[in-house]
């Protein structure tokens, strides 16, 4: 198995260079927001190892909401971010991006704060690479050379297949074992290709089964502190809850106007958002704490095909920016904005409230997970408030959802099996 790793690079844009880059990077698209897999500037799909990519301009316009209630804004400056998520180690992905695509690159991080021309580009990289607080991977070890090799068989046998498949008089073992043959057929005539998964890294294997004991071993440890603290805890939260401010104002319908233009051009999108933590070390506590556990649980529980009830998130991340004072969300996602916010409202309102809750301006909850996302309104108003545009979005298996991914990853289980019974060998024969 391949573990999947990300690069979060962010770094501060210089003063007056905004317009440039954004032209900049909209000349790397073939649709509005949807990169040119082959653009000149950095041609995402000569990379294999990597699934998805982005760039995006992280304003500040968020931080308005802190003027509402007279809280000091502080002055930060705007971003730019590039992240991507990869099959192996990023740093051998990024090394391989800096030697092939060098000179584009710099072109863009020419336009960020502290890039000399003399500097080591892949150092000064690694430099901004901001640590994620929170990675969430759909299927852990699903490479991109996987999932096209799974999708050209799938192509593969539905093309074979004939319409009377279904008949009930159909023999499904004698129907499958011409399958079989053709698809073995295209094999070894290199027509066809079907990798076995590389060795799982001993290292990785080692670090998953520390960090898998790092949760039970802190509570068993801090249980008698956290049995003492829980009642103060709880009463800080609702002291909390009932004090502070609410604000999710309808944004203006040109500006989801202009959200809507860099999406649904492929069957996933990109999503980019972008707030403030609340004032005060009790919530700025609480979200790390809850961070670290959802961490926790996107490797351990939620790394096989779904979040929690979810299973149209590609991959997301939580990081936090300005000394954890605001906290960036990331994801790619299956199907409409629309359908992902009610995916989420009707599935996880309470995974929102968890985290996002502690974020300035959030609807009101109580305990933390009740209502907040529950308000369909406030929600929908506050998020696509937060949201950024994504001016540059890389898929490597364009029109492909997670749906398409499972079904070819059992097609490809039921083809390697060596004997199935008919009702298998139907079963089977339907996913094609």
């Amino acid at each position: 198995m391949t573990p999947q790793s990300h690069f979060v690079v962010v770094a501060a844009i210089s003063p007056g260079r905004e317009a440039s880059l954004r032209k900049l990077l909209e000349s790397m698209n073939d649709k509005p927001g949807m990169a040119d897999p082959a653009n000149p500037m950095l041609p995402f799909g000569a990379f294999p190892t990597l699934h998805f990519a982005r760039f995006a301009m992280l304003g500040d316009e968020s931080m308005a909401d802190l003027d509402v209630f007279g809280l000091p804004r502080p002055r930060l400056p705007a971003y730019l971010l590039f992240m991507g998520d990869c099959d192996g180690p990023a740093l051998d992905l990024l090394a391989d991006m800096v030697q092939r695509a060098g000179a584009g690159m710099r072109r863009i991080f020419a336009h960020c704060r502290g890039l000399d021309i003399r500097d080591d580009l892949l150092e000064w990289m690694l430099e901004h690479d901001r640590p994620v607080a929170a990675p969430y991977v759909n299927r852990i070890g699903r490479t991109v050379q996987q999932v096209h090799e799974e999708s050209a068989l799938q192509r593969a046998l539905s093309a074979r297949l004939r319409r009377g498949v279904r008949d009930p008089v159909t023999d499904p073992q004698a129907l499958r074992r011409s399958l079989l043959n053709h698809v073995r057929t295209q094999q070894a005539a290199g027509h066809l290709l079907l990798t076995p998964p590389e060795p799982t890294p001993i290292g990785w294997w080692i670090g998953n089964a520390l960090h898998a004991l790092s949760l039970p071993v802190a509570l068993l440890v801090l249980w008698p502190l956290l049995i003492v603290a829980l009642p103060v805890v709880l009463w800080l939260l609702r002291r909390h809850e009932k004090r502070d401010p609410e604000y999710c104002p309808r944004p203006s319908a040109a500006a989801v106007l202009d959200m809507q233009a860099l999406e649904d051009h492929d069957l996933s999108n990109s999503f980019t958002a972008l707030g403030a933590v609340k004032p005060g070390a009790f919530r700025r506590g609480l979200v790390q704490v809850l961070l670290w556990a959802i961490a926790w649980a996107c490797r351990h529980v939620f790394g096989r095909g779904h979040l929690a009830r979810v299973r149209t998130i590609h991959f997301a991340h939580w990081v936090f920016l300005d000394n954890k004072a605001r906290v960036l969300f990331a994801s790619n996602y299956d199907g409409s904005h629309e359908a992902y916010m009610d995916d989420f409202i009707n599935k996880v309102a309470w995974g929102l409230n968890l985290v996002f809750s502690n974020g300035f301006g959030w609807p009101r909850t109580d305990w933390l997970i009740k209502r907040g996302a529950r308000r369909e309104l406030p929600f929908k108003h506050y998020q696509r408030g937060h949201q950024l545009p994504t001016q540059v979005w890389y898929k490597a298996y364009p029109g492909l959802t997670l749906s398409d991914l499972e079904r070819n990853r059992r097609i490809r289980e039921g083809f390697e099996r060596v004997g199935m019974s008919d009702a298998e060998a139907l079963a089977w024969l339907r996913l094609l």
